[in-house]
């Protein structure tokens, strides 16, 4: 009986070593991913037909957003920790909410933006606006593959298969959502200043 609890418990190591490092190569991917995008922006703005414009409010609305939601994330982790399950199911709730919550500011900032002409493609776009719609939507799709991420993690959660001894998919998805948060923060703060 002993041997295969530890035979379980080794079967359960390397499957979250495995798990974490295909995250860590996921992140590494996205990083090169937007890493290109940014520096195309630079490149096409020495074109000289770059318009300046405001980034919408509600980008301001979403960084706040997001933020809080990394707040969440971690009392999510600690909750675990310490084996509080309610409070654990609360955050990662919470979390999901803000998750969407910063979905819809995002659409709500690309409708400010066509409220005030700026298009992704066709004659009157220009490569700023292009831009600012790609930088956001591409980090849009990734929020969702997250949210889906939290979703998992959450009904997980409600059977209770995570405790202080195996939290190895809360852990992972939090630092893939601080990792989102962290690239949005670092995307609006380049658009702001490089607008």
């Amino acid at each position: 009986m002993e041997n295969l609890s530890s035979a379980i418990s080794e079967s359960q190591i390397k499957k979250e070593v495995v798990n974490k490092n295909m995250l860590y190569i996921g992140i590494f991917s996205i990083l090169m991913l937007f890493a290109g995008l940014t520096s195309a922006y630079v490149v096409a703005q020495g074109d000289g037909r770059w318009i300046e414009f405001e980034l919408p409010f509600m980008f301001w609305v979403s960084s706040g957003i997001i933020l809080i939601s990394s707040a969440t994330m971690n009392w999510a982790l600690i909750s675990v920790k310490t084996n509080n399950y309610k409070n654990l199911k609360t955050a990662l709730l919470l979390s999901i909410a803000l998750g969407l919550a910063f979905c819809v500011t995002q659409f709500l900032g690309w409708r400010e933006l066509l409220s005030a002409g700026i298009f992704f493609a066709g004659k009157t776009s220009n490569p700023g606006g292009s831009f600012i719609y790609l930088l956001s939507g591409v980090h849009l799709i990734h929020i969702v593959s997250g949210l889906i991420y939290l979703g998992v993690i959450y009904s997980k959660s409600v059977k209770n298969a995570y405790n202080a001894n195996n939290y190895g998919g809360v852990r992972n998805s939090a630092l893939y959502w601080h990792f989102l948060d962290a690239l949005w923060i670092y995307l609006f703060v380049f658009l702001y200043f490089t607008k």
